[in-house]
C-alpha cells in the first residue's frame, strides 16, 4: 500500500489549526478544572451501621456530582466492604458537607460523622513549577539527542508534533472542564513517550532512505515511502494501546476515566501528528532550505 500523507500536508496543517486554535482559546477563557491534588479539599470520615462497598458510596455521591471523589475503606474491612469510609473531595462549605452527609445517610442508612476536615493541596505550586521546568529541560534534551542522532530539523519537527498533542489533550480537558489530578501528569508523560517513539520510528526510516533513495527523488517521495514502510507497525501499535486504554476507560471505573481519556486522546493525536504533522514539517523545511541554497548559488554564479 502506497501512502501519500505528505502530499496532503496543507490539509493536515489546516485540520490541526482548526483543532488547536479552539483548544488554546478555551485554555485562556475557561482555564482548567484542577482536582483536589492541586487545590486541596475536604475529608469526610464516616461510620456506618453495616458494611458498605466503595461502589455503593460512589453511587450515592452522584446526587451531589461527587462520584469522582477518592473513597477509601478504613478500619476493619473484608477487602470489598467495611463500616468506616473516608471520602476525599473538593472543598465543600459547611452547608454542602451537611447536604452530602444527609444524602449518604439517606441512601445507605446510619451514617455517623467521625470528622470533617479541610486539607491542603498534595501538589503545590512549587512542585507544579518544577514539573513544568523539568518537562522543558526534557524537551531540550530530546531535541539535542535527536539532532545528534538524526538532524536538528527532525528534532524540532518531533517536538512540534508532541506540543501539538499536549495542546489537544489540554484543550479537551479545558473545554469540557474535566478534572485534572495527579494521574493526569502520569498520563501526559505516557502520551509524550508514545508520540516521540512513533516519530522516531518514522524518521529512522527517513534516515535510512536518505542513503538508499535515488538522488532525483523529492523529499516528499522519500517521506511518503518511509511512512509506507512503517505504517503497518504504527497501526498495530495504535490498535493495541487503544484496545487496552479503551477497556480501562469504559470498564475501569469512575476514578480511572480521566486518566484513560488523556491517553485515548493523546495516543490518537500522537499517531496522527507523527504520520501527518512531523513528517510534513520536515519536508516543508527541507524544501525551503533547498530553494534558499539554490537561490544563493544562483546569485553567486551571476
Amino acid at each position: 500500500m502506497k501512502c501519500n500523507f505528505v502530499t496532503y500536508r496543507k490539509w493536515w496543517f489546516t485540520i490541526s489549526g482548526l483543532f488547536m486554535i479552539p483548544c488554546i482559546v478555551s485554555m485562556f477563557l475557561f482555564g482548567f478544572n484542577w482536582g483536589i491534588d492541586f487545590t486541596g479539599g475536604t475529608i469526610l470520615d464516616l461510620e456506618f451501621n453495616r458494611p458498605v462497598t466503595v461502589a455503593e458510596v460512589r453511587t450515592v455521591l452522584e446526587q451531589d456530582n461527587l462520584q469522582s471523589s477518592t473513597i477509601q475503606l478504613t478500619g476493619s474491612t473484608d477487602n470489598e466492604s467495611g463500616k468506616s469510609v473516608m471520602i476525599r473531595t473538593h472543598n465543600l462549605t459547611a452547608e454542602e458537607a451537611n447536604q452530602v452527609i444527609a444524602h449518604v445517610d439517606q441512601g445507605l442508612g446510619g451514617a455517623t460523622v467521625n470528622r470533617i476536615e479541610s486539607v491542603g493541596a498534595v501538589i503545590g505550586s512549587e512542585v507544579t513549577e518544577h514539573a513544568i521546568l523539568n518537562l522543558l529541560v526534557a524537551f531540550a534534551a530530546l531535541v539535542a539527542y535527536i539532532s545528534y542522532r538524526f538532524e536538528y530539523r527532525i528534532g524540532i519537527s518531533c517536538i512540534t508534533a508532541i506540543t501539538h498533542d499536549i495542546i489537544v489533550v489540554l484543550g479537551v480537558f479545558s473545554f469540557f472542564q474535566l478534572e485534572i489530578d495527579a494521574s493526569f501528569l502520569a498520563a501526559i508523560l505516557t502520551v509524550i513517550g508514545y508520540s516521540m517513539n512513533e516519530s522516531v520510528v518514522i524518521f529512522d526510516r527517513v534516515r535510512e532512505n536518505l542513503r538508499t533513495h535515488r538522488k532525483t527523488d523529492s523529499f516528499e517521495v522519500l517521506a511518503n515511502d518511509s511512512i509506507t514502510q512503517s505504517i503497518t507497525r504504527s497501526m498495530y501499535t495504535l490498535t493495541t494501546v487503544l484496545f487496552a486504554v479503551g477497556s480501562l476507560y469504559f470498564f475501569g471505573g469512575e476514578t480511572t476515566k480521566n486518566f484513560a481519556l488523556v491517553m485515548l486522546v493523546g495516543f490518537i493525536s500522537g499517531a496522527y501528528s507523527s504520520l501527518c504533522i512531523a513528517t510534513s514539517l520536515w519536508v516543508v523545511w527541507r524544501n525551503y532550505d533547498g530553494r534558499r541554497h539554490h537561490s544563493l548559488r544562483t546569485q553567486q554564479n551571476a
